[in-house]
């Protein structure tokens, strides 16, 4: 394992090299306006951190609530160095936010921990349009440095 002292990895840093990697994306659909942006970010970020075109799949789902099942497929293809799960969960008037909110990050986690594969969640849960539009593009690029990062980290051993 590597230093905790090290810090954020910058541009550079070979814990943010993603040549020779194999990523895979679950993006869902709902929210797309939202979703669309989050996957092209996170898309043109693991470009620039090496990752080849050749190396990144992308797959659609109906919403968060399929992106698991979906993860879940990926991951036992065995093909893949990391995930990132992309969706968006705007709060509404009903209980429906926290059920899927909930059961989606959820199911996130235990897909993650059952293969042992590192899973960047970018399944964005706001109270309302303005909140996941101010974060839909640094979100994106946030998952693609964490999926590269953790699958470095877990290649160490």
């Amino acid at each position: 394992m590597q230093n905790a002292d090290q810090g954020t990895p910058q541009p550079g840093d070979p814990r943010l090299n993603g040549d020779k990697l194999s990523i895979g994306i679950v993006q869902a659909r709902f929210n797309a306006s939202i979703t669309d942006s989050l996957t092209q970010a996170c898309h043109a970020e693991l470009l620039a951190l090496g990752v080849r075109e050749d190396n990144i799949d992308l797959i659609t789902v109906p919403g968060a609530l399929e992106v698991p099942v979906a993860l879940l497929t990926m991951a036992e293809k065995l093909k893949y160095d990391a995930l990132v799960a992309i969706g968006c969960i705007i709060r509404g008037e009903t209980y429906h936010f926290e059920l899927v909110a909930n059961e989606s990050g959820a199911g996130v986690s235990r897909v993650a921990l059952d293969y042992g594969l590192p899973i960047a969640n970018a399944i964005l849960t706001t109270e309302n349009l303005a909140q996941a539009v101010a974060r839909q593009t640094e979100k994106g690029r946030d998952a693609a440095r964490v999926a590269v990062e953790m699958a470095n980290l877990l290649e160490e051993d």
